[in-house]
């Protein structure tokens, strides 16, 4: 089926404006279903989506199982470990034999960039990428960018840093696409090891110290070191990342304006974010949570050709 997205949702860099405007404007009404007593509305009745995860995460996979259960859908989730893919199976047969069983949609996440795009053009189900090696997160960008038009109520000339491991971070390059796309000013800060080569033909300001981007920014989204795909020498230490480029209290103070704090968790405390920052007032790390699942709540639900202009609607029904 094909909704005002189109068929899949693979990443923001294909997407338009008024696509990504679209998706945040339908999450806001679905926001109100988890704050019932009932957390469910009929939706997407009769549907079967398969939570298809090739790497282990539980906070993305659970957030889209929420969002499924909230929206009525039928949800089955496959891990690789201990399924025919351990055994040699490959992505288009595990796809081909779930689609022989009537299913609606797919949300994959692969330790390998296109993983997403390549079962997306071999069959008719819906796919929803939820992370595709160091390629894009979309919906963790939404997230973030929801929780971000939240606080500011627009993104348009907000000043966003992204710090940290930009190097091995699908999360990044889904927000400097979608912020860019909204018209947002977006910056990275980060050790040169860990920026991409081509950093500097992706339209973003490069920091080399934190204090510079603490000084520049409205908002930090700040991204853990990914140390599991790390092959050494990329930092001196931790420790040593900690004090160079670690968001402290101490620094945050010395901002001209109080910064909101992101972070797409889960985080490396004492690393690059302290933990009296992870806690502080000016942190949104749970609002991000939350909206996490409201975000995917109006992926599936666009995805599923549900018309925009009846979310509010689609919310008022009551399920059991």
């Amino acid at each position: 089926m094909t909704g005002p997205l189109g068929k899949d949702l693979l990443g923001l860099e294909s997407l338009s404006g008024e696509q990504i405007r679209l998706i945040l404007d339908t999450a806001e009404p679905f926001k109100e279903i988890s704050e019932r007593a009932i957390k469910k509305v009929p939706t997407l009745r009769g549907s079967t989506i398969v939570n298809l995860f090739f790497e282990a995460s539980t906070r993305t996979r659970v957030s889209f199982e929420f969002a499924q259960k909230r929206l009525s859908a039928d949800a089955v989730n496959v891990a690789a470990s201990g399924s025919s893919v351990s055994k040699g199976e490959t992505l288009v047969d595990t796809a081909r034999n779930l689609e022989a069983m009537r299913i609606d949609m797919v949300v994959i996440r692969h330790g390998a960039s296109g993983a997403a795009r390549f079962l997306a053009e071999r069959i008719e189900s819906n796919v929803i990428n939820a992370g595709d090696g160091t390629h894009e997160h979309p919906t963790q960008a939404l997230l973030d960018m929801l929780t971000l038009r939240d606080h500011f109520k627009r993104l348009a000339g907000l000043r966003i840093c992204i710090c940290g491991d930009v190097l091995h971070s699908r999360v990044a390059r889904s927000n400097m696409w979608g912020l860019q796309k909204m018209g947002a000013e977006v910056a990275v800060c980060g050790p040169r090891s860990l920026l991409p080569n081509a950093i500097d033909e992706m339209g973003v300001t490069v920091f080399r110290h934190i204090e510079d981007a603490i000084q520049w920014a409205d908002a930090l989204n700040i991204l853990r070191l990914q140390l599991e795909r790390m092959q050494g020498g990329y930092i001196p230490s931790l420790r040593e990342y900690n004090r160079v480029f670690g968001v402290s209290s101490e620094r945050l103070n010395r901002a001209p304006k109080d910064l909101l704090i992101l972070h797409p968790g889960p985080m490396n405390r004492g690393v690059e974010i302290d933990s009296d920052v992870a806690d502080g007032p000016h942190s949104v790390i749970l609002n991000q949570v939350t909206n996490g699942v409201a975000v995917r709540m109006a992926v599936l639900y666009l995805l599923s050709g549900g018309k925009p202009e009846l979310a509010e609607a689609a919310k008022g029904g009551g399920g059991r």
